[in-house]
């Protein structure tokens, strides 16, 4: 299948940094982009045959699909549960654990295409989703997230998490709610080898994804990073999100969290750490030093009081950073485009109103996201790179007189409600502010019904 999209204006980097290209033609060929530039017609037209459907984008601004580097999509199902709206990390999980312990396939899977539905129509086109949670009696696998995905026509790094260690062996969840550690390494070797996709514009991806230092042991940290890169895979897990978790490595282990994960062989171009709110500067240093990647969430660390990652001093640093909404249990929301917002305007309450741009907030969530995620054809416009594209409408209420001032600033400091068309792998997911793939309105109502009949207080 061909498109062409004519009169476009796009966002795009060009020699490191966003840039607002006027009047482009898009050509898409077999998901990938094969002409992105000002037309030649008797160059354009001589080497390609006619397009299956062309679009006009002159009332539109696109930008390259977002990257999304941390989820836990099956948290929809517990978002914004009273008992733990003013609750810390460790309250907030030990209370939530009792509810995601009833979850099974059907819960799981449902709970994905909500969340996945709700990120696409921000715009985002590629999630990771940490899935750590299998409680014992259940029917969880993790095939009813890549369902999901493929479903709706998402790109995915599906993360098989794990937990081992429960209460009983001082972890935070439930002892109903881990696996051995000899059945947790058989089935990331089965989605391995089953699943996991290296080609360069693969739609699905496995990363192997132990929850936390608090709820796995060395060991299996260790046995985990081995598995991964023989299958040249990446590895991800949370890391430094809260106080309380540096308390809880430092009495354990006499390590923090960074040095727990260094000592683990946990550092590196193929790791990338969910949240690191408490990183001292030695740990910045290693960080880059190391080029492991940095999924940032900002909303998730204000909804939870976790305080506010030092990510000017990472990029600083040169470490890689990326953006991501977290859980829906923590964030409540699944707008990608909303988050970069967000991420700018907290490092701006820490360092001043000129410490973080809205190029570098646009470059979180498109380059480097797809650089924490090792996807070099990711996160940008340009030939050769996977056909993921955002369009917004030039005439949406919400950058009335912004758009005509700086495009980019726009997007970053308006509050757009939602992308109107989506393109994932050359494919329409949005159209018209739709998705074309799922009835959402049966879909939502579906899910209601069992939120209210199985996870509502």
């Amino acid at each position: 299948m061909k498109t062409r999209i004519n009169n476009a204006a796009i966002l795009a980097h060009r020699n490191g940094a966003p840039t607002v290209l006027q009047n482009q033609t898009l050509l898409i060929e077999g998901g990938v982009i094969a002409f992105a530039g000002v037309d030649q017609e008797q160059d354009v037209g001589a080497r390609h045959l006619e397009p299956t459907e062309t679009f006009d984008a002159s009332n539109h601004l696109i930008i390259p699909g977002l990257s999304n580097t941390h989820h836990h999509l099956y948290q929809s199902l517990t978002r914004c549960l009273k008992c733990v709206q003013d609750a810390p990390l460790f309250g907030w999980l030990t209370e939530l654990y009792n509810r995601w312990r009833k979850i099974d396939y059907e819960a799981v899977k449902l709970a994905a295409q909500i969340s996945i539905a709700e990120l696409q129509l921000s715009g985002c086109t590629t999630t990771s989703d940490h899935f750590y949670l299998f409680p014992q009696g259940s029917d969880v696998r993790l095939e009813a997230v890549l369902e999901a995905a493929e479903e709706m026509g998402m790109r995915i790094h599906a993360c098989r998490g794990s937990m081992s260690v429960g209460q009983s062996g001082g972890g935070l969840p439930p002892d109903d709610c881990v696996q051995s550690e000899d059945v947790i390494l058989r089935d990331c070797a089965r989605a391995l080898e089953q699943y996991h996709d290296t080609s360069p514009h693969s739609m699905r991806r496995i990363d192997l994804a132990p929850c936390s230092p608090f709820s796995v042991t060395p060991e299996l940290m260790r046995e985990t990073a081995q598995l991964a890169r023989q299958h040249g895979a990446l590895l991800h897990t949370h890391a430094a999100e809260t106080l309380d978790e540096e308390k809880y490595c430092l009495e354990r282990f006499k390590l923090r969290p960074i040095e727990l994960l260094e000592s683990l062989g946990w550092l590196g171009p193929d790791v990338y750490l969910a949240h690191c709110v408490c990183l001292n500067d030695a740990d910045i240093r290693r960080i880059a030093q190391t080029q492991t990647g940095v999924a940032h969430c900002p909303s998730s660390n204000m909804r939870l009081g976790s305080g506010v990652p030092p990510v000017r001093a990472l990029l600083d640093a040169k470490a890689r950073v990326g953006l991501a909404v977290d859980g829906s249990s923590s964030n409540d929301g699944g707008h990608l485009l909303a988050e970069a917002r967000e991420a700018l305007l907290l490092q701006r309450v820490v360092h001043g109103a000129s410490a973080f741009s809205v190029a570098e907030a646009f470059t979180l969530g498109t380059t480097g996201s797809a650089a924490v995620l090792n996807r070099p054809l990711l996160g940008n416009i340009d030939v050769g790179f996977s056909a993921d594209l955002a369009m917004y409408r030039r005439d949406d209420i919400a950058l009335a007189g912004a758009i005509e001032q700086d495009p980019l600033g726009a997007l970053m400091l308006c509050r757009v409600a939602r992308a109107d068309r989506l393109i994932i792998n050359g494919k329409t997911v949005i159209k018209d502010g739709r998705h074309v793939r799922v009835d959402l309105p049966l879909l939502v109502e579906r899910f209601n019904r069992l939120v209210r009949e199985r996870f509502s207080e």
